[in-house]
């Protein structure tokens, strides 16, 4: 469960307003030891967000019924010491650009992605991780990023860093709830990719409607590994958070609906809470980012509770000598003892057509028995 800290920011953050026209401001008050910025801003509107500390460079426009955002994904705002532990990886600028519909359009009809939006600062909400624990009789469990048996090497904005050097924020994103709080209950932190806006509530006063399902899981001879390491992990335990699969939707359990949004004085909007699902992991408006869709919660699961991989993801977890494709000697699971099955070329590599017949052979006898 995430604990609700606020740290204080050291660093100023300079806002300047758009073109001729003055959308925010901000009092800088500078001392010895310390720096405070006092923010007035309307972030619906253009905005510019610098910060000569922490390097942050977001660039917001207003046009053609669109919100633009240009921005180096640095944020502005302390953020732990990397690399560390759990985390090896360096914060570095990245060169992003999101486009946000000013219109955005409810369907009701959950989309379920990896990246679900943008914080106001330029960095992105990633709640899910890449993280796999796969077990030998064929289960797969998605690992969460607040559990204890995986250091991911979070730091106080619940947030780490990328191999690729992109800092992103899993859950509650402190110091950005802290930066840009106008004092009311609802903080405005940023907007999903389908245009409606995110917001934190300080109070919590809305409650997800996710729950911990009971019983225990299944799976034998189950390991985690990542480039350095491989760790046998015992999944025969109760439903209890640190897989994704732990948790299952009720409705009407809770305030906010399947994607972790709610209809307020009219206006619909995601919120960040500090239980599961942390961050919404679907939108329920239209969305076009067709390449940061994920896979849904109720249609890609096997039997047991696991999702089932695509070739990328296999790839990811299994190709330990990152040549683009699968020996016998990397692949595990029921894949190792149906490799000579699956590899109908019989060159002694899987490829993402041969795995793409499995699934279409899965789906016509499952067509069959149904």
């Amino acid at each position: 469960m995430i604990k609700k800290y606020f740290f204080p920011i050291i660093a100023s953050v300079l806002l300047l307003g758009c073109k001729s026209k003055v959308t925010n401001s901000a009092l800088i008050h500078k001392g010895e030891t310390e720096r405070h910025t006092h923010v007035k801003a309307d972030y619906f509107d253009s905005y510019v967000l610098r910060s000569p500390i922490y390097g942050t460079e977001t660039v917001v426009t207003i046009k053609g019924g669109e919100r633009k955002m240009v921005t180096n994904a640095l944020p502005n705002h302390r953020t732990g010491a990397f690399p560390r532990k759990g985390n090896p990886n360096t914060i570095s600028a990245q060169d992003k650009a999101y486009t946000f519909t000013l219109n955005p359009k409810y369907t009701g009809k959950p989309t379920w992605v990896r990246e679900p939006g943008i914080a106001l600062n330029g960095v992105k909400f990633e709640p899910g991780t890449a993280e796999v624990v796969v077990c030998e009789t064929g289960e797969n469990y998605r690992v969460e990023a607040f559990q204890d048996k995986i250091d991911l090497g979070l730091d106080f904005n619940h947030a780490h860093v990328q191999p690729t050097g992109e800092y992103h924020y899993h859950g509650t994103p402190t110091s950005v709830i802290e930066e840009f709080d106008a004092g009311k209950d609802l903080v405005h932190v940023g907007f999903a990719h389908d245009g409606f806006p995110i917001y934190y509530s300080k109070s919590s006063v809305y409650k997800p409607s996710y729950k911990l399902l009971e019983g225990t899981r299944e799976g034998e001879d189950c390991v985690y590994t990542n480039p350095k390491q491989t760790i046998k992990m015992d999944v025969n335990d109760d439903h209890d958070g640190t897989f994704g699969s732990d948790f299952e939707y009720i409705v009407g359990s809770g305030d906010l609906d399947e994607c972790n949004g709610i209809t307020i004085d009219g206006k619909y909007m995601y919120l960040v809470t500090n239980e599961f699902p942390y961050v919404s992991r679907c939108l329920m408006g239209e969305v076009k980012q067709e390449e940061r869709r994920g896979p849904s919660r109720n249609g890609n699961e096997d039997r047991n509770g696991g999702a089932r991989k695509n070739f990328n993801e296999l790839l990811e977890m299994m190709d330990t000598d990152k040549d683009g494709k699968l020996s016998k000697t990397e692949v595990k699971g029921p894949l190792k003892l149906q490799f000579s099955k699956v590899d109908t070329n019989k060159d002694g590599f899987l490829t993402k057509e041969e795995l793409g017949n499995v699934g279409q052979r899965r789906e016509q006898r499952l067509l069959k028995h149904n």
